[in-house]
């Protein structure tokens, strides 16, 4: 299978210009840390950023919450306390799963370009 694969990216190549092999070649699939930096580049790099900020803040939070549990007496801040470490603890998971979600958005978007380059090779093969 991996060889018929080979096989037809070399026929694509073939009938793609210079600069759409290149950009082709760009659009090959990406290793896990590739797939992370990717998410520092475009348009809502800056919401990563504040997204991460928030996320290790998140941490410090669920640390003190979870440190203040062996402190209280009263079962109600008892209580209290553990709710902020599980809120801390829900909110970190939730960027998280927003920072797979665009990971595997990208990963879709790329297929896709592919993809258009794969149609328009063949057809322009085919009005040949």
């Amino acid at each position: 299978m991996k060889t018929n694969t080979n096989e037809i990216d070399e026929l694509i190549k073939e009938t793609l210009t210079e600069e759409e092999a290149k950009f082709y070649d760009s659009l090959d699939e990406q290793n896990l840390w590739q797939m992370i930096t990717s998410l520092y580049r475009g348009k809502n790099s800056w919401m990563v950023v504040v997204m991460n900020a928030f996320n290790v803040i998140a941490l410090v939070l669920a640390i003190y919450c979870l440190i203040q549990t062996f402190d209280v007496e009263k079962t109600n801040d008892l209580i209290l306390w553990i709710a902020g470490f599980f809120f801390c603890f829900m909110l970190m998971s939730m960027f998280k799963i927003y920072a797979w979600m665009q990971i595997h958005k990208n990963a879709l978007t790329r297929e896709i370009k592919r993809l258009e380059l794969q149609v328009s090779s063949l057809s322009n093969k085919i009005s040949e």
